[in-house]
């Protein structure tokens, strides 16, 4: 058994055919896309709760959907960070210092809200795909798969919320 001291810590060193440089590196990327994904889920989750007007309905079921599929996503994105031997950013100051998404400072229409939304996806798409490089380039296809399916799940909900802004 490999084991390693850090800060008087004895732990199991990670032996899964990366090197801990790419690992760590992976692990970096990854934890943008949490945070990124962490704020996205706060944003979708608030507009869930405070949509008004005529598309009311039919936005606070899309919204449900997409920050329940989130919460997931965030779990799964996490987990594999700590898979990496690393710990996962799990707070709200942690998210605030590397996530590209910002918070709102106001309180939006529906449509803007739409907007929004479409472009917070967007950015996780554009840091997904940052985040792609280090796990191609150690062949971490456990990383590359999960990032592949972020990209398609935030494509795919973009594309969605995207249509509600076209006439």
């Amino acid at each position: 058994m490999d084991i390693e001291t850090l800060n008087g810590v004895e732990k199991m060193k990670v032996n899964i055919g990366i090197s801990e440089d790419h690992r760590e590196k992976i692990a970096a990327g990854l934890s943008k896309v949490l945070a990124d994904s962490y704020l996205l889920y706060l944003k979708t989750h608030n507009y869930h709760w405070n949509v008004t007007g005529e598309l009311f309905h039919q936005l606070h079921e899309q919204f449900e959907e997409q920050y329940s599929e989130l919460a997931e996503a965030i779990d799964e994105i996490a987990e594999r960070i700590r898979a990496l031997g690393f710990r996962a950013p799990g707070t709200f100051k942690e998210f605030n210092e590397i996530a590209s998404i910002g918070e709102d400072t106001d309180r939006p229409k529906a449509l803007d809200m739409v907007k929004r939304l479409t472009e917070a996806n967007e950015q996780v798409i554009r840091t997904a795909r940052e985040a792609l490089e280090p796990a191609k380039a150690a062949d971490d296809e456990a990383t590359i798969d999960l990032l592949t399916e972020r990209l398609t799940v935030h494509s795919k909900t973009a594309w969605m919320l995207r249509s509600h802004l076209e006439e």
